[in-house]
């Protein structure tokens, strides 16, 4: 936390913009990928800031957003049932489901508890012996290693009645889906330091390679943000396509060793569906064999639940970025925090909240109307 206020200091912003207006000679679309780096840059009105011509496109990084329907309307099926204590954080209770959300349930008398870690749940557990006790494990490669850590204690102290329900998703992976897909726009990257934290950058140059696309590796304070385009810009002005670390204070190329080892000890990599967007192949986590008896899926035997997507909610083309969300019909009106139709409105880091909290209600202003606030 130190010095943290020299990373949004006002000066050192507009040097950067000075920076940038500089190296910039043509339209360039970048994508952040990582739904807090879409709230840092609505919160301080970035995108406003930056040359006319360059676009911030906000990618798939919501862990909420993107967990898929099918997964939401599990975790109400185990949630509603007798005996059961449903675990998770806060963000998630107000997703809704093919009918009905979280916090409708605990209305209807389940047992919904919110937690703010993990081993939470697991002492509700050793707390609760005669109980089954469910924790909900979601998010990217940031969140993946605490719970993984979890199941691992669980298992190792021969806490039978605790398990997990994961929808865990991987960030190269849906970087890959959104460059083939055909719509795509984007022409560099902004990707999440804490994922990188943890995962290091071994993935992310094959990828820059095929695609020919620069990758920045940039952090979330205002001044990280826009380092991260300015190496991206200079990157895409001079025609080059590496993988570039703009947040070394926490990010090595090996990651986090220990992190990783846990990751692979415990889950195993799958195919995973992405809310609004579709199956991606290998991007998700789920329970090694070895960890099968903590697996939530297994133990209530939920599967064959047939889902109902709202047709009013656009959100599967904002995380797509194909979308702005204040483009949505729904959006500030039909669609509210109060009133999600989908997840993107819910979450802490979902595109739509932001807009929303930061009264980004209509057209996005031009460059010259916008006012810095960093």
């Amino acid at each position: 936390m130190r010095y943290l206020e020299e990373f949004s200091d006002p000066a050192l912003a507009r040097g950067l913009l000075d920076d940038i207006r500089a190296a910039v000679t043509r339209p360039w679309a970048l994508m952040e990928v990582c739904g807090g780096q879409t709230h840092t840059i609505i919160r301080h009105g970035i995108d406003q800031l930056l040359p006319e011509g360059i676009e911030l496109i906000h990618g798939p990084g919501c862990p909420v957003c993107v967990t898929p329907l099918e997964i939401i309307d599990k975790a109400l099926e185990i949630a509603a049932r007798p005996g059961v204590i449903f675990c998770s954080f806060g963000d998630m209770l107000r997703v809704p489901g093919s009918d009905r959300d979280l916090f409708r349930v605990r209305s209807e008398g389940g047992d919904v508890r919110v937690v703010y870690s993990p081993l939470d749940a697991l002492r509700i557990a050793r707390e609760n012996p005669d109980r089954e006790v469910v924790f909900f494990g979601i998010g990217f490669e940031t969140t993946a290693p605490p719970n993984a850590m979890t199941v691992h204690q669980a298992r190792r102290h021969g806490i039978r009645n605790f398990s997990m329900l994961v929808s865990h998703v991987r960030v190269p992976p849906a970087i890959e889906a959104v460059m083939t897909s055909p719509d795509c726009r984007v022409q560099g990257f902004l990707a999440a330091g804490h994922v990188c934290s943890v995962m290091g950058v071994d993935e992310y140059p094959e990828l820059a390679a095929r695609h020919r696309v620069p990758i920045v590796v940039t952090g979330f304070e205002p001044l990280d943000i826009l380092e991260g385009i300015r190496r991206t810009v200079r990157q895409l002005e001079r025609g080059e396509h590496t993988v570039d670390n703009a947040y070394p204070r926490a990010v090595r190329p090996e990651g986090n060793p220990a992190a990783r080892a846990m990751l692979a000890d415990v889950f195993e990599v799958t195919d995973r569906a992405w809310r609004g967007i579709g199956t991606i192949p290998r991007s998700g986590w789920r329970l090694s064999p070895r960890y099968r008896e903590q697996d939530a899926e297994h133990r209530f035997d939920v599967a064959g639940i047939s889902t109902r997507e709202p047709e009013r909610c656009r959100s599967g083309e904002v995380l797509q970025g194909l979308l702005k969300p204040n483009q949505c019909e729904a959006f500030g009106g039909e669609c509210t925090p109060r009133t999600p139709l989908g997840a993107t409105m819910v979450s802490s880091e979902g595109a739509c909240a932001a807009y929303y909290l930061y009264r980004r209600l209509g057209a996005p202003a031009t460059p010259q109307e916008a006012t810095p606030v960093v």
